[in-house]
Formats: C-alpha cells, sequence, structure tokens
C-alpha cells in the first residue's frame, strides 16, 4: 500500500503508486512520489524508471477529502506543492520515465503522464482533467502534451476524457495493450533502455529536455495561480464540498472505469 519500488539487476526501476480506493494522493503522498522519482534518477545503477499503479486505476489526483477536512488553507497549498514537485521530478528525472497507465487517469494522473518520456497505456485507460468540475485549474500544461491544443481546450472545459487508442492516433502513446500485458510491454521498453550506454541516455535526457517547446514548471505553475484566484473567490471551496457531500465523480469520465471517490 502507499507507494513502493524495486530496482532489478538491469537498472530497471518499478514504482508502484497502490492508494485505495482510487489512488488519489494526499499531501505527503506526491511529496513522497516526488523524492522517490528524483532519489532514483540521482542513483547510478538506475538506468529507467517505470511508473505505473495497481487497483481500480491509474491516479485520480489529489485527495479531495483530505483537502475539505483540513481547517484552512494549508492542504491546498500542500497539494498544489506537492503535485508540482511530482510532476517536475518525473520531468526532470535523470533517466527516462515510463508511464504505464491502466484505467482512469486524471487530475493529477495528467500532470505524472504528460511529463513521462513513454506512454504505454491499457485499453481500458482513460485520459481527462475534471478540473473545473472541481473549482480548479492546473495541468492544461501536460495534457497538451498528449492530445492537439483543440482537443486539449475542449477537454478542460467540459471535462470530457480522451481514451488511449485516441491517443495513440496523436502519437502520445507509444502502445495500447491488453491490461494483463500493461507491465510486461511497459518493462520491454525498459529493457532496451536499459541495454543502452547508461552515459548516453543520461545525456539524451537532459538534451532533450533542453530543447522542449516550452517550460513546462513555468507553464504549471502559472495555471495554479487561477486555482488561489477561485479557492479565495470561494467557488473553489463550494465544488469540493458539493463532491465529498456525494463522493460521486461519475462525472469525470464516461467509462465503466471512473473512480467513485476521489
Amino acid at each position: 500500500m502507499g507507494i513502493s519500488h524495486t530496482v532489478d539487476e538491469h537498472g530497471i526501476a518499478d514504482v508502484v503508486m497502490d492508494n485505495p480506493p482510487v489512488n488519489a494522493l494526499t499531501v505527503a503522498g506526491w511529496f513522497e512520489l516526488a523524492d522517490l522519482v528524483r532519489r532514483l534518477g540521482e542513483d547510478q545503477a538506475v538506468r529507467v524508471v517505470v511508473l505505473r499503479a495497481e487497483g481500480r486505476g491509474y491516479n485520480a489526483g489529489v485527495d479531495i477529502k483530505e483537502m475539505q477536512a483540513t481547517e484552512g488553507h494549508s492542504a491546498l497549498i500542500g497539494a498544489n506543492r506537492g503535485c508540482y514537485a511530482a510532476f517536475a521530478a518525473v520531468y526532470e528525472c535523470a533517466v527516462p520515465v515510463i508511464a504505464a497507465v491502466h484505467g482512469f487517469c486524471l487530475g493529477g494522473g495528467i500532470g505524472l503522464v504528460g511529463n513521462a518520456d513513454i506512454i504505454i497505456a491499457s485499453d481500458d485507460a482513460t485520459f481527462g482533467l475534471p478540473e473545473v468540475d472541481r473549482g480548479a485549474l492546473g495541468a492544461a500544461t501536460h495534457l497538451s502534451r498528449l492530445v492537439p491544443q483543440h482537443k486539449m481546450r475542449a477537454m478542460v472545459y467540459t471535462s470530457a476524457t480522451a481514451t488511449a487508442a485516441e491517443l495513440h492516433e496523436f502519437g502520445s502513446v507509444l502502445q495500447v495493450v491488453p491490461r494483463d500485458e500493461l507491465r510486461d510491454a511497459a518493462f520491454a521498453v525498459a529493457a532496451t533502455i536499459a541495454s543502452k550506454s547508461p552515459v548516453v541516455i543520461r545525456a539524451a535526457k537532459e538534451s532533450l529536455n533542453g530543447i522542449d517547446l516550452w517550460d513546462v514548471k513555468r507553464s504549471y505553475r502559472f495555471e495554479q495561480g487561477f486555482t488561489f484566484e477561485l479557492n479565495l473567490s470561494g467557488v473553489a471551496d463550494e465544488a469540493r464540498d458539493a463532491f465529498v457531500e456525494t463522493g460521486d465523480v461519475a462525472d469525470f469520465s464516461d467509462t465503466p472505469a471512473a473512480p467513485k471517490e476521489a
């Protein structure tokens, strides 16, 4: 339970999120994930990281119930800083990060996947940003790395989801496989990377980040500012309170894999 990891003899790090019921991470969980991914990248024995999950879906974002149960704004600030740290850790990890995605990938999950180097998805995977329905904004930066600009805008405004097959057509998902083959498919790609010169691969990761078209950290931080504004206006609290009361996030996705709480 929580976040665990192993490193095999080939230098493949297997990082697993397992936080029932829907892999929504607490403030501490986001910082834990950020610290772990950074440490693995700094470990010279690690050649590639596979970031995957157990349970009903990949990641349902922040733990809204924790946020609403905490007095003041400390949980909100913590969640924003924790997500920022985790997304940045994936992006800046010194070795490639492969996201192996199944079921729902929502909110903070988009931030992780959008900053990963390679995405392998199961055929039941869906991707979306339900932030508007929760009185928040953020991770459009990362969604725009997965889908075309106008598709991204429509998904943000409507909270609609995209399937793994759609993302494969866009070129952002490398492979779509049956769910029971997801781990093996991700590890097959990881093994290919691990077989290369680690010095060259680390240089390749740094060079690819260096030629990126925009600064994902600054872009995401800009988005977060609007979440703070919405929170100060009271709109965000109303939306989160309604979510906690119903415990129903079926509107996050039009697929059966949608979580019932986060």
